[in-house]
This record gives structure tokens, sequence and C-alpha cells, in this order.
């Protein structure tokens, strides 16, 4: 079955949106991770010490990113719900929940990985 009568403008579709799906499943970056305290958030759902959660200054909220301590190797997958952080060299405030996952408190060097939405 065609579901294309012109083949060009099919071909230009499908390669957007292998665009699209490899440059979301292939996000990744590295840098600093501090812990917030919580308080309101961007999305509006309210912050939560206990959730995995996460404030990231440009993925869309709902995206699910794996966050991995550079120091010790643990991991932990994190939602995005808020904008931050807004100080040089970090990528990403975590949760106090997913900073304890991560054996961490303060700052830690960290590799994020964009795993879905």
């Amino acid at each position: 079955m065609t579901i294309c009568v012109n083949k060009g403008p099919c071909i230009a579709i499908i390669f957007l949106i292998a665009i699209t799906v490899s440059t979301a499943a292939s996000h990744a970056e590295s840098g600093i991770a501090s812990v917030y305290p919580g308080g309101n958030t961007k999305n509006g759902d309210g912050s939560n010490a206990s959730g995995m959660t996460a404030a990231h200054r440009s993925l869309p909220f709902g995206t699910q990113v794996r966050v991995t301590n550079r120091r010790n190797g643990n991991s932990v997958m994190v939602q995005i719900n808020d904008r931050g952080p807004f100080h040089r060299g970090r990528v990403i405030d975590l949760s106090p929940a997913a900073a304890r996952a991560l054996d961490f408190s303060g700052l830690i060097p960290v590799t994020l990985e964009v795993v879905g939405r």
C-alpha cells in the first residue's frame, strides 16, 4: 500500500521525523548538578522533596533523563518539571530524593542522557 503519491515530500517527512527522534534520544550533556530545596515549579506541579524530579534550562517538561554521578557511577531517572539551574557551569538541579539516590549533597559532576518523554 502506498500512502504517498509523490515520493519527494514523503521522503522529506520521513527524514525530518528520523532527525527529530534521533536528536531527542541522543541528547547527552555533562556538567555540574546541584540540589534544590523545592518550592513552586515552572510547570505548576509544585515540588516534592521525595519525588525524582529535576530542573533543566531547555528540556521540555515531562522529559525523562538518566543522571549519572561521574564520581561513583550511581544513576537515577528523573523527570524534568522545572527551569534552572541559573548558575554558570551547572546543567541540572535535582530534587533531594534524586540527590540521595546519587549519594551526594551540594555539587557533583554528572552526565545527563535523555531517555524519553
